[in-house]
């Protein structure tokens, strides 16, 4: 405006329209100027801004600065420039590493990333346990791994985790290759549910089972109602017991509150044996070590069946006992002889050779064992070392037995702090470790050879492991 001159006062002393006409020019260019200069001190100010040089002194002069950084920056052509650097260019950023060793962005690995690496290898001396637990209504199968130095001293931390759909009562180890290969890795799980669920551990983020043996399927209801419809074979109760069979490796025995004991083959995924043969519930089976054809299951009717495979049309054996049964375990060592627990606390053994298969007759045992105060919920032979048994009650203890010659003594005994003992196991890779889960949701683990009376009656078998798959 000053440059225009439009605000200078005329010498002239002209007529005033022509005052008048200059007077509406003047203001039209002012206003045109203003609105101009408003408009490019506002984007020098935002450059200014941008570029961190505003300051807070807004002078004429500073003013006249701004104009003529922005008429440096040109903002005007700056989409017209091809001076700078491309988005997608073929500098440095495109280059190609045959290998991450060979990216020197990716030289400095981090160090936790590596401890996480080492954490998630299996090394070949690891013990593997897998331990079904509850918390907060969730129920979730834990893949824990116990390290053994040289030093002595031991680590143990969960590998991964596995959420299950349903209360777990009981779970059974077992290597067919569901999946392809020689050999598998796989948990059966039985549950509140009629189902069987096997998932494969060798999957860490596995989100559901690789198979499921019986079941429901919804049904409706004219009213609407969901009416339970089972599967082909399924059981119709809580499965409360399974047992793998390691000679045919695709076969597994399943007990059940439906009253039934189930013969499954899992390479089919279907029941092939269904029987009945007690009046209660059954909590447990196992099958023998050296005869693969021969299972026992135990009831709540206070008996204990031994069916034989090679002739299915025998009734089988029968005993009876004082109580419910608990758990069943054959001897590994021998294939004559195995023991049940009891909900009393006792256990009770018994030699297959003085069965009689006259029903009315009454079996003897081989020794009774008044083992515990409360119910005697698990047992577990050690694999290594013959006569040595462990056994786990609801009063919080766990005990080793010598069990020479049917006359039972008690070599340790333990309060591991796992509240009521549910579940124990001896490792077939490591034969003195035990494994124990209890109410409190903790797992822990026993390394019997600590014990004195142990290491003394036992040691030598600690030198003559057995090595079969890691369980």
């Amino acid at each position: 405006m000053i440059k225009s001159g439009a605000l200078d006062k005329s010498e002239d002393n002209g007529s005033e329209d022509e005052d008048e006409n200059m007077d509406a020019e003047a203001e039209a260019a002012a206003a045109a100027a203003a609105e101009k200069q408003t408009g490019d001190v506002a984007q020098a100010v935002a450059v200014a801004n941008a570029l961190g040089k505003t300051s807070k002194n807004k002078s004429g002069s500073q003013l006249e600065d701004l104009t003529d950084g922005l008429k440096e920056l040109d903002m005007e052509n700056y989409d017209d420039e091809d001076d700078g650097i491309e988005l997608f260019n073929k500098g440095l950023g495109d280059l190609y590493y045959p290998s991450n060793e060979m990216d020197p962005y990716l030289k400095d690995e981090d160090d936790d990333d590596s401890e996480e690496i080492e954490d998630m290898t299996i090394g070949p001396m690891d013990s593997v346990i897998v331990c079904a637990r509850t918390e907060d209504d969730v129920s979730h199968l834990e893949v824990w791994i116990y390290e053994d130095s040289d030093e002595g001293d031991s680590n143990m931390y969960v590998h991964h985790d596995v959420i299950i759909s349903a209360f777990p009562l009981c779970t059974a180890w077992l290597d067919c290759p569901l999946r392809g290969g020689e050999k598998g890795n796989f948990l059966a799980v039985g549950s509140m549910e009629p189902s069987i669920e096997i998932w494969d551990l060798d999957i860490i983020d596995e989100v559901q089972p690789c198979l499921v043996l019986g079941g429901t399927v919804e049904k409706k209801t004219k009213k609407g109602k969901k009416k339970p419809k089972y599967k082909d074979g399924s059981h119709t109760g809580a499965v409360l017991g399974l047992a793998w069979n390691k000679e045919y490796r695709n076969i597994l025995a399943s007990a059940s509150a439906d009253k039934q004991v189930k013969i499954w083959d899992v390479a089919a995924g279907k029941c092939n044996i269904t029987m009945e043969h007690h009046e209660g519930k059954v909590q447990a089976v196992a099958w023998n070590h050296h005869v693969p054809q021969v299972l026992l299951s135990g009831s709540f009717d206070r008996s204990v069946v031994m069916k034989d495979g090679r002739v299915p049309t025998h009734s089988g054996f029968k005993w009876s006992v004082s109580a419910e049964v608990e758990c069943l375990a054959w001897d590994p060592h021998t294939e004559y002889s195995f023991v049940v627990s009891l909900e009393d606390g006792t256990i009770r053994g018994y030699d297959i050779r003085a069965a009689k298969s006259d029903p009315s007759s009454e079996s003897k045992p081989s020794f009774t064992l008044h083992a515990h105060d409360k119910a005697a919920c698990t047992i577990s032979y050690n694999p290594a070392a013959p006569n040595l048994l462990a056994t786990g009650s609801m009063d919080k203890t766990v005990k080793l037995w010598d069990l020479s010659n049917n006359q039972p003594s008690c070599v340790a005994s333990k309060n591991p702090k796992a509240g009521a003992v549910f579940s124990i196991s001896f490792s077939h890779d490591n034969p003195f470790l035990l494994a124990i889960g209890g109410s409190k949701g903790k797992l822990g683990v026993w390394d019997t050879l600590t014990e004195t009376a142990v290491s003394g009656k036992f040691g030598n078998y600690s030198q003559q492991q057995n090595k079969p798959p890691k369980t």
